[in-house]
This record gives structure tokens, sequence and C-alpha cells, in this order.
């Protein structure tokens, strides 16, 4: 399977990301979603293969679902002509806005950097939580720890809740909150319907300014493998948290001693072809299609 990790398109570059590299298109964005694979916040030299088409393809099925909750950014998956078929199935059409520069963050369980806090702190972002819970514990409710929209190369970082206020205003950051946790009830029980436990995820809005009005909509990815962390529901019945995401490359390479800090290690062969099962088996489960 070929990888991409580069485009160049002949359009106005607007912005490369870690995965995702975004072209102006008259009154709309182009956004393509490479194979480029990120972890701990630095961009590896080697493509996961499909990666770019499920991160597309997962995302749609969301926006499609979610319109309702909130509006996005989504206008179609057609490409205009003169431009190259590799696109097809990892570039979509969407609406310009200004992003909120805040990452929206919703946890519906503990574990991950919110785990390492809550044995040190008992707290997560600041809001403290229940003594007792173990890694992978359900929270009894949805927690929501916004952080920091971190610069290329550089690491986000959590924040409080008075920190993300004053970071977004509050009145932009009580709607994203709540569109936040909205969102994520709605696909924790759809994921959990369909076999899948959505332990958490990251959300991204921005605003559309119109006649002198101003919407928030959702803008970047939704709920895909790279914005989430999605469990094995089967597995984690029986206290197994197995991941259908980039945690399976993260914990390779925590055992490999890598000091998270460019440039990061090759990735064995093996590696790239499991977490490419891992991610088309993730849409699989999730939409009940094949990419």
């Amino acid at each position: 399977m070929g990888t991409v990790t580069e485009t160049n398109l002949g359009l106005k570059l607007l912005r490369k990301g870690k995965v995702r590299d975004t072209y102006e298109l008259d009154d709309s964005l182009l956004m393509v979603a490479t194979d480029r694979l990120s972890a701990f916040d630095v961009v590896f030299s080697e493509g996961i293969p499909k990666k770019g088409q499920v991160l597309t393809a997962v995302s749609v099925f969301w926006f499609k679902k979610t319109e309702s909750i909130v509006p996005n950014h989504y206008l179609g998956s057609d490409m205009p002509p003169g431009l190259p078929d590799y696109l097809k199935g990892r570039a979509i059409i969407v609406k310009k806005a200004i992003p909120v520069m805040m990452e929206c963050v919703v946890r519906g369980y503990i574990t991950g950097s919110a785990w390492k806090e809550y044995r040190e702190k008992g707290t997560v972002c600041g809001i403290k939580l229940p003594s007792g819970l173990k890694n992978g514990s359900e929270l009894p409710e949805p927690i929501f720890t916004p952080s920091t929209k971190a610069e290329l190369g550089h690491h986000d970082e959590n924040v409080d809740e008075a920190t993300g206020r004053q970071i977004v205003g509050a009145e932009t950051f009580d709607f994203v909150k709540t569109k936040s946790i909205e969102l994520y009830n709605f696909a924790k029980k759809h994921a959990m319907e369909k076999g899948l436990v959505l332990a958490d995820t990251k959300f991204e809005f921005g605003i559309l300014e119109k006649n002198g009005k101003k919407q928030i909509i959702l803008i970047d990815e939704a709920l895909t493998p790279d914005s989430s962390r999605y469990w094995i529901k089967e597995k984690y019945e029986h206290g197994i948290l197995e991941s259908l995401d980039k945690q399976y490359v993260r914990d390779y390479l925590e055992k490999t001693g890598w000091n998270k800090a460019p440039p990061p290690p090759k990735l064995p062969q093996e590696i790239i072809e499991k977490t490419t099962e891992r991610y088309l088996q993730a849409y699989k489960i999730l939409t009940g299609k094949d990419i």
C-alpha cells in the first residue's frame, strides 16, 4: 500500500498541520488528510497506509450524524477538476472559519495523561475526581478538560476552566463546552452499540462571520482514531484496554525509551502494518463499511 505524506497541489497552502494540509479554494478550503503520523506532538517520517482515508471517512460519517447537535464545516467530497487522483477519499471541501484557539477535550473514562495527573493529585485539569479509580475506569459523568492549541513542534498544555474562559471568552467557552459534551455523549452511545468504548475525544471549533453575525461551528476532524481513544468493548469488559487508534504506536514508543523529542525513532514495518489494521477496523466497526 502506498502512502501520501506530502502534498503539492499548485494552490495556496494555508496551513500545514501535523497530519492535514489545508489549501485555499476561493470562498472555501480544501482539507487533505495525509498519512503522516504524529505521536507525542512529533511527526514521524514514515506514513501509515490508508490513514488519511480513514480519518476523512470517519469525520464525514460523524459530521453527517451530528449536524443537528452543532453545525460543521463540511461542504462536500467532490474534488475540483485538475487535482491529482490520490486526493480521492482523503480530501474534503470545507467552510472558511476562524479557529477558536482552544482544544476541546472530553473524557468519559480515565486514562493517558489524565490517569497520570489523577494518581499524583486526585484531579484532572483542576477537576476533583472520586478516589479509588483505576486506569480505564468510567467517570461518573464526562468531564471537559480543554487545552491550549500549540504550534507545530510544541506540546498542547491542559488548562483549567478559568484559564479557558480567559483564552476564548466566557460565552464562547460555555458554548463549546456544552456542545463538546453533547457530541461526546451522542458518539459514545453509537460506538457502544457498535462494540467500541469511546474513552475520550478532542474537538475543534471555528467562528463563521456573515452579515455581522457570528456562528460557532465544528471544524477540523470529528471523532477519528487520531482525535479519539477507542477501546474494543468486549476486551474492555474483561479489563483489557485494547485501542483502535494511534495509542498502539504510543505504547510501542513508550517501550523504546525515546525521550519524545525530535527526531523520532524509526517505526518497524510490523508496527506500521498493525496500526493501519487498527484504523481500518475502527472505521468498519463504527460504520459497518470498508474503506
